[in-house]
């Protein structure tokens, strides 16, 4: 869009540019800048044009684009263009990831490269590697507490390691994604050391008060993210004398937004790590990036614009980058960080589905899907530029955020519900099979949030130990019914490394004195290699699972209906153990799959009929795409085997 004010500013920065910039090859940077800059002038304005800095802050800013634009490597610019032609290409059903910690899973970056036949055989074909930058050892919050953003962490190799680990993985079609953490940094990072030791400049990074006045206006509306070990939003730092904003842990400062170098130096950061390699950078903790007196600090409208800043800014400089948002916030403002509009206010490409996953595990505790479908017909409709992250375990806790009307709606009471689920994947109800831990209890709210592995959560676990065949069969048969879920239900279905073979918790925890405190540790694996074997081996849980994946994920990239572009429709079956729902091919009509998911331990039935025009079937042609059998039918009365799904359709995979 032409305006007359910014692009004259545009003017007068592109003059101010450096020679050694000027003189190089900067055609499709002029031409994204262009296209660009009345967006990021306006954004800037809105965030910081009462400053008398204004236009020396946006020049800085265009020397950062240009900067990394021509330190970016020509196969990198090559990929940009590719996906600038094919500019929904992440939208596809073909993409399937894996998250996993370098360490846990393969030692460090050497051996993880050596690790990428290993996602060809399951499929896999994007890979978050979890942050691995370096961090103080015995204060690194999982590698979230970064001590330094442009370093790798010593522990898990080199930054020259970790190229040819994006170079490998590009040779394979594989998409590297890498974490940057945006909200905080370690107390031991460089800008921290240096406010400590009295620098203004560095002290202007962070939120510092002299005494607790300020602080305490914060805390009367701010949340507790760790109410058990890191109470509070704010620590006194002896030796500076002064309280720092500390929303997460003591030794995680939370960046000042309001600061414009402090965007800046952050987009640096980002650029800098899309020309290391990767396709897709996940930012971390969104919904916190601006804080204000009388809020919760979190999902403040700032917040979206600085987002939609970075994002325009990256687009400038490496377009073929998506960000994801790591924003584990409510159902309706999980949705706010896709933009406001594909192509004015545009944010992140992807987002954490942490709704679909949380009701997911009420359907498993409840053995109904009543929650999970009201949950999901109150979600509001994605941009259609965007894609959901689907995921049945991460590395993090599994918190129970789910909109009270919608828990009402489903027929239960809010607080019992929620202290039911605690219970059940605790254990602690009779019956249970599940062995989690519950994880950052608040003991004034009674709040609590859920900890382990996805075997040792669906019963998988216990079942072993006891040996007892039905209940091993049971918790695989679950594993899988999930899985066919977050694989058909429209966006990228995200693994976690250890699920596919069915790895159970891990008590090693707590012989180490940095995370004994910190029951996540349980579900963040070392990988065991020799018990991976054991998919080879016809019979094993590992063999089940592994395999039952590995087709799912091959049958998956076959089924265009499964793409993501808003083309999902809840069916209303009347029968609650059942979630429903049908996918269309938008490019090709009448091709259409029919999910259907029975989450009980008993047979259920579904009268296709009673489906109304959307399933228009041809009942003695239809099939399950996945097993290729033919469903049990009488008449149009589908019956489901217990913890069972259908891909159903009544043509042939092509």
């Amino acid at each position: 869009m032409y305006e007359q004010i910014s692009h004259s500013l545009l003017n007068q920065i592109l003059d101010q540019l450096t020679p050694e910039i000027r003189k190089c090859d900067l055609r499709h940077f002029y031409t994204r800048l262009g296209a660009n800059f009345y967006a990021i002038h306006s954004l800037f304005s809105q965030l910081y044009g009462e400053r008398d800095d204004f236009k020396q802050q946006m020049l800085r800013l265009v020397e950062v684009m240009a900067r990394q634009y021509l330190q970016r490597d020509e196969v990198l610019k090559e990929v940009d263009i590719a996906r600038e032609k094919h500019h929904n290409w992440f939208l596809s059903q073909e993409w399937v990831g894996m998250a996993l910690y370098t360490d846990g899973f393969a030692g460090d970056l050497q051996g993880l490269s050596s690790k990428a036949s290993y996602f060809q055989e399951l499929g896999v074909n994007m890979v978050h590697v979890m942050p691995i930058l370096k961090c103080p050892e015995g204060a690194s919050d999982g590698g979230y507490a970064v001590s330094d953003f442009r370093d790798v962490d010593a522990r898990v190799g080199t930054l020259e390691q970790l190229r040819t680990v994006a170079g490998a993985l590009r040779k394979r079609n594989i998409l590297l994604t890498l974490d940057v953490v945006v909200n905080h940094t370690s107390d031991e990072h460089e800008w921290a050391r240096r406010a400590r030791a009295g620098e203004q400049t560095y002290q202007d990074y962070y939120y510092i008060f002299d005494n607790r006045d300020v602080p305490d206006m914060f805390e009367e509306t701010m949340p507790e993210i760790f109410p058990e070990t890191a109470p509070g939003n704010f620590t006194y730092d002896e030796a500076m004398g002064k309280w720092v904003m500390t929303v997460f842990n003591h030794y995680q400062w939370d960046l000042n937004y309001s600061n414009p170098t402090v965007f800046i130096e952050m987009l640096d950061i980002i650029l800098f790590w899309a020309n290391q390699g990767a396709d897709i950078i996940r930012l971390d903790a969104v919904a916190f990036l601006w804080k204000k007196i009388a809020t919760t600090c979190q999902n403040e409208r700032e917040a979206h614009l600085i987002l939609q800043l970075m994002k325009d800014c990256c687009q400038v400089t490496a377009p073929g980058v998506l960000f994801i948002a790591e924003a584990i916030v409510a159902p309706v403002e999980i949705i706010k960080y896709f933009g406001e509009d594909a192509v004015i206010a545009k944010e992140c490409e992807i987002a954490y589905n942490a709704t679909f996953m949380a009701l997911l595990w009420d359907a498993v505790a409840t053995k109904n899907a009543r929650l999970l479908d009201q949950g999901i017909r109150s979600l509001p409709d994605k941009l259609n530029r965007a894609t959901w992250l689907n995921y049945v375990r991460c590395h993090d806790d599994i918190g129970l955020g789910f909109d009270d009307a919608d828990i009402v709606q489903a027929g239960y009471d809010p607080y019992p519900h929620r202290r039911f689920l605690v219970d059940w994947f605790t254990g602690q109800y009779a019956d249970s099979p599940a062995r989690g831990k519950p994880f950052g209890v608040n003991e004034k709210t009674g709040d609590a949030r859920i900890s382990g592995s996805l075997a040792s959560l669906v019963g998988l676990e216990s079942a072993m130990e006891s040996g007892d065949p039905v209940a091993i069969q049971r918790s695989i048969d679950l594993i899988l019914l999930m899985n066919s879920l977050i694989m058909s239900f429209g966006g990228i279905p995200l693994l976690y490394y250890g699920d596919e073979v069915g790895t159970v918790n891990d008590y090693d925890y707590i012989n180490d004195a940095s995370k004994a405190n910190d029951n996540r540790w349980m579900h963040r694996p070392r990988f065991d290699w020799e018990l991976a074997e054991l998919r080879h081996k016809h019979g094993t849980v590992q063999q089940k699972i592994f395999t039952g994946l590995q087709k799912m994920i091959a049958i998956r990239k076959t089924i265009s209906a499964f793409a993501d572009y808003n083309n999902r429709e809840l069916l209303d079956t009347g029968n609650p153990h059942l979630f429903t729902f049908m996918r269309s091919n938008p490019f090709k009509h009448g091709d259409e799959v029919l999910v259907v998911a029975n989450f009980d331990s008993s047979p259920q039935s579904l009268t296709l009929s009673d489906l109304g025009p959307r399933a228009r079937f041809d009942y003695s042609q239809l099939r399950d795409l996945y097993s290729g059998e033919s469903p049990r039918m009488f008449k149009d009365q589908l019956v489901i085997p217990p913890y069972r799904f259908y891909w159903l359709s009544d043509k042939e995979l092509p």
